[in-house]
């Protein structure tokens, strides 16, 4: 029996062309997905580098506009030493050891001034966790001590950094220097008891050496004038670019008070421009050569000059 009823199944024309239509509604919707990733991670990235390059600009600006300290009262990169009180003296132990000092840190007769027309030009450069440096510290102090009281001589300190890898990483050379110009330009008065203090008691070579809370201590210990501002000076590091710079200038000579020397070690030594290169640790020794450069200085000052004979008239 037939029937005028027409069934609800789709041609196959209709049913390729509504796979068709849902294929290309699906594509549509893939590719603006993947067009909205890429913006996304476009505005990401744009962001990112544009904080990066932020982060580097402020950085490089920061280094730029830091103003590089410099230490005050230096004279080619010295502290000049022409005078020592009495209480700094005495406090450190320098103008009269104490009894736990040895025979051999002293001479065992007191050593004469050197005698000249002008005093003797005395510099000295030291790394603070040079063992010579200290020994030389040790053994030298009290006549140089007594020079300097009689007037006799004037001596200038210089804080370099030769071992600043020899410290653990912790770079003790670099910042004892910088610790010993913070003392120098915020307390003047107390630079030679600081400065004694670390030779005399140092730390080992390849050690840790002293923090700079420690550092900042010793200079509160020797009766520093400022104390917060050598604190401040010490724990920040101020000078820490100029005591690396200093030593540089050392390297590339010529040194304060010479020709054509250049720093070769620490300590070096030079009297009115003349390297010491006796025993570090024989005062006597020291002595002779600082008298013998003072007798020097004097025979030049006083030479008179050889007279140009007069040529006689012909008759």
């Amino acid at each position: 029996m037939s029937s005028d009823e027409t069934p609800n199944v789709p041609t196959p024309r209709n049913s390729r062309e509504a796979v068709r239509e849902k294929a290309q509604r699906v594509h549509a919707q893939q590719s603006r997905a993947r067009i909205m990733r890429r913006i996304i991670i476009g505005t990401v990235a744009v962001v990112a580098v544009g904080a990066i390059g932020t982060a580097v600009t402020l950085a490089v600006s920061a280094q730029v506009t830091k103003p590089q300290l410099a230490p005050s009262g230096m004279d080619g990169d010295g502290v000049v030493v022409s005078e020592i009180s009495a209480s700094a003296a005495s406090e450190d132990g320098v103008a009269a050891p104490s009894a736990e000092s040895s025979e051999a840190d002293a001479p065992a007769e007191p050593t004469p001034a050197p005698t000249a027309t002008e005093k003797v030009d005395i510099h000295i450069y030291v790394d603070y966790l040079s063992a010579d440096a200290g020994e030389f510290e040790r053994s030298n102090a009290r006549q140089l001590t007594n020079w300097i009281t009689e007037g006799a001589v004037t001596v200038t300190y210089h804080p370099v950094a030769l071992l600043t890898a020899s410290s653990n990483g912790t770079k003790y050379s670099l910042r004892s220097a910088a610790a010993a110009a913070c003392v120098a330009t915020h307390s003047p008065a107390q630079f030679y008891a600081f400065n004694h203090d670390l030779l005399d008691d140092q730390p080992k070579l390849n050690s840790d050496g002293l923090s700079d809370i420690e550092l900042a201590d010793l200079a509160g210990a020797v009766g520093v004038d400022n104390t917060k501002a050598v604190r401040s000076c010490i724990e920040n590091g101020d000078f820490v670019t100029w005591a690396k710079d200093a030593t540089t200038r050392a390297l590339d000579g010529p040194l304060a008070g010479s020709d054509d020397l250049v720093l070769a070690s620490a300590p070096m030594i030079v009297a009115n421009g003349e390297a010491y290169v006796g025993a570090l640790d024989d005062p006597a020794e020291f002595s002779q050569f600082v008298l013998t450069v003072a007798s020097d200085a004097y025979y030049k000052a006083n030479e008179t000059p050889t007279p140009t004979p007069t040529p006689t008239p012909a008759p």
